[in-house]
């Protein structure tokens, strides 16, 4: 069975079992409070150029997202969300149950939030009876496989500081969206335009882990209570620490993405060539063919996917995606199976 339903299917990169292995048995202190988890944040904020930025590492996005939106809103603030949003749309009503409300914009197929897009919500909510608009939401890469360039992360976040708005970023797949050949922002002029994000581990080479940055300290007070409450702090908390030391040595966690995202591209140029329309051209390591009701049953056979959603009566759009162990073989025998099916 040939994998490209997501980007977590296989557990770690080698080089993140080999740190495991060696710290295994060597006994460290817990709750975040070791020299591994302490290195680890300050080789992110060394990366990012933010001296004084709060690095916390939590589990998995989800709670990540819930976590950092419901510390960073007063209870009756709001979320301005992509309707498109992971946040607004895969996450249960996780960010909801914690009294707050998300507000979700209509988007195009490249699921981006652009300035133009908000002043309507924020000119509705001036109503004293209406929760406030405190906080937008975005994902970069987004939902839909594509990156904000640095003029639209710019004007984003102009219109976000213009307005009193916080602007936090998904980073699930941030570095999918950074080692894109479509991206024109480094992770220091990113960091710099945001107010707080988070690089991505599940997706791409710890067995879990997301590294929340938040540039401004004064926005940062009493976020490990918050972080304690939300059942986000890990007893073994160095076991974050050593992963994302790993990852971060040697270029290994930009490596894996920009390895994943071109051999999305190489499927994506395949599928395109077999004669598949495409939802929307991706440019990181997802992408959206559209195909025959008819034919899911038997690619299903072959190849795990995603339903992601349907395109009309007779088509759905489906989803592959390519990870760091996703290899040139793989993409050629999907491409291969699927010429066998059409």
């Amino acid at each position: 069975m040939l994998l490209f339903r997501n980007d977590y299917s296989f557990g770690a990169h080698p080089k993140v079992l080999e740190a495991l292995c060696a710290t295994n048995l060597e006994g460290n202190i817990g709750y975040g409070g070791d020299v591994y988890s302490d290195r680890a944040k300050d080789r992110i904020r060394q990366l990012c150029q933010c001296p004084d930025a709060m690095v916390e590492f939590l589990i998995g996005g989800t709670q990540t997202n819930v976590t950092a939106c419901a510390f960073l809103t007063k209870p009756w603030e709001a979320v301005i969300s992509p309707a498109t949003g992971h946040l607004n749309g895969h996450e249960v009503g996780a960010f909801e149950a914690t009294g707050h409300k998300i507000i979700p914009v209509e988007v195009g197929p490249d699921g981006k939030l652009t300035p133009e897009m908000l002043p309507a919500v924020l000119e509705w909510h001036k109503d004293p009876h209406l929760t406030r608009p405190a906080l937008v939401y975005i994902s970069n890469a987004t939902e839909n496989g594509t990156v904000y360039t640095k003029a639209e992360l710019t004007a984003l976040s102009d219109f976000c500081r213009a307005n009193d708005l916080l602007l936090f970023v998904d980073g699930a797949r941030l570095a999918a969206a950074l080692t894109s050949d479509a991206n024109d922002l480094t992770l220091p002029e990113f960091a710099r335009l945001v107010d707080a994000f988070y690089l991505g581990g599940t997706k791409n080479g710890t067995l879990f882990g997301e590294a929340l940055v938040i540039t401004r300290p004064e926005l940062t007070h009493d976020f490990f209570r918050m972080k304690k409450r939300m059942g986000a702090v890990m007893e073994k908390g160095w076991l974050q620490g050593v992963q994302f030391e790993a990852i971060l040595k040697d270029n290994l966690y930009f490596d894996m993405a920009r390895h994943a995202n071109v051999l999305a591209g190489r499927l994506q140029e395949g599928v395109k060539a077999l004669g598949l329309p495409l939802m929307t051209e991706s440019c990181t390591n997802q992408i959206f063919p559209i195909v025959k009701n008819e034919l899911r049953p038997r690619l299903e056979q072959v190849c795990a996917f995603e339903d992601w959603c349907p395109f009309d009566a007779e088509h759905t759009v489906i989803r592959f995606v390519t990870c760091f162990h996703t290899t040139q073989e793989d993409v050629d025998a999907l491409l291969s199976e699927l010429k066998k099916l059409l």
